[in-house]
């Protein structure tokens, strides 16, 4: 069974729910915000993965409007949405596994909520290539739902559907970030109430 063809069917399937529902990402404010203000640079390179109908990107423009954004999803449906929501910003399908086949280097990748689809081998395994594809000074946000990685498995949402989800713990995701010359300048956890269940959002932030 593919775990990733079948996050990306569900996802291109409800792309239009998802942006209705997602699009205001005012709980993130202070660690896009950190994101924004650590990245030093003008007019910066900035990778964002995972990054749905575009919710994180048009604010980070919003923010930082001399950003020079890359966004990538593996949902098509998801792509023509954050086209429409962020026409100054590029947009490709891209699995974010695959970062390096990029060949180049960026100042700043985001992942938000993209590592609940990777397994604890891949996410340690992102962590290692985002640390090649950062230039110097480069800075790394990462979210995911935090719990004990044993709890990962088929979950089903509001709308029915049922796909495969990764939780991750901080104490390995911090362990590669330190191993992969980051240093995490911002951690943070948010409660979140989704589908009537409380999990615990994880962001890090790591600069290289």
């Amino acid at each position: 069974m593919d775990q990733t063809k079948i996050a990306v069917d569900i996802f291109n399937k409800l792309a239009d729910v998802y942006q209705d529902k997602f699009m205001n990402v005012s709980i993130y404010h202070v660690s896009c915000n950190f994101f924004c203000s650590a990245i030093k640079k003008e007019k910066a390179e900035v990778l964002e993965l995972a990054c749905g109908p575009g919710n994180i990107t048009k604010y980070l423009l919003e923010k930082r409007p001399d950003f020079r954004i890359i966004g990538t999803d593996l949902a098509p449906n998801m792509i023509v949405l954050a086209k429409i929501n962020n026409p100054t910003a590029e947009f490709k399908l891209l699995d974010c596994r695959l970062i390096a086949s990029l060949k180049k280097k960026f100042d700043g990748i985001l992942c938000g909520f993209g590592l609940p689809y990777l397994s604890k081998e891949e996410a340690i395994q992102f962590i290692k290539d985002s640390s090649q594809q950062l230039n110097e000074n480069g800075v790394l946000y990462i979210s995911t739902m935090e719990d004990d990685n044993s709890k990962s498995g088929f979950k089903t949402g509001s709308t029915g559907d049922t796909m495969f989800q990764n939780f991750h713990q901080a104490d390995y995701l911090k362990k590669s970030l330190e191993e992969n010359c980051f240093k995490i300048i911002h951690l943070e956890r948010k409660e979140y109430i989704h589908n009537k269940q409380r999990t615990i959002d994880l962001i890090i932030i790591a600069t290289k």
